[in-house]
């Protein structure tokens, strides 16, 4: 039977690494983007605060998700670092995260109804093409798929903000 651990313990970069499944790298390198944090010890090792362990866990399922660790950073913006978040903390992160999930999900649904009608210009039918995109004058606006760019930004295919 395992004893109980202390809320303050610390722990190496080792063994962060071993329980989250994360590379040391980048637990040095979340830790540069300001996502997790951690003490220096008199050797100036690192230690981090087993709470830090939920912060990891959070971070590799947004990255498999494909959330951006811009947004992760968000969603913790008022997670302390410095003491063990409470169930409050937490559950504050959890709605300002929630908010951007269910963004990222229209911009997912509304991708996925655009690709049912147009690659965005590189057209798959140049009968609807000729109505969307009449003479090619998205070419003017630049190079890549014009109006899937602007439906994953948020708007839709007319330019209306969604």
């Amino acid at each position: 039977m395992n004893p109980a651990h202390e809320p303050d313990e610390l722990l190496t970069i080792g063994e962060m690494s071993r329980r989250t499944g994360v590379a040391a790298s980048a637990l040095r390198y979340y830790e540069d983007l300001g996502l997790v944090g951690s003490v220096r010890t008199g050797g100036n090792q690192r230690r981090y605060p087993r709470h830090m362990l939920r912060r990891v866990s959070l971070i590799s399922v947004a990255k498999r998700l494909g959330i951006p660790l811009a947004d992760v950073r968000e969603a913790f913006g008022e997670v302390p670092m410095d003491s063990t978040p409470s169930h409050a903390d937490w559950q504050r992160a959890s709605r300002r995260w929630k908010k951007r999930l269910e963004e990222h999900r229209r911009a997912i649904e509304r991708l996925e109804h655009e690709l049912t009608g147009c690659i965005g210009c590189g057209c798959l039918s140049l009968k609807a093409c000729a109505l969307l995109n009449p003479g090619d004058a998205l070419a003017a606006t630049g190079a890549g798929p014009r109006r899937l760019e602007d439906v994953v930004e948020g708007e839709d295919s007319a330019g209306d903000e969604l």
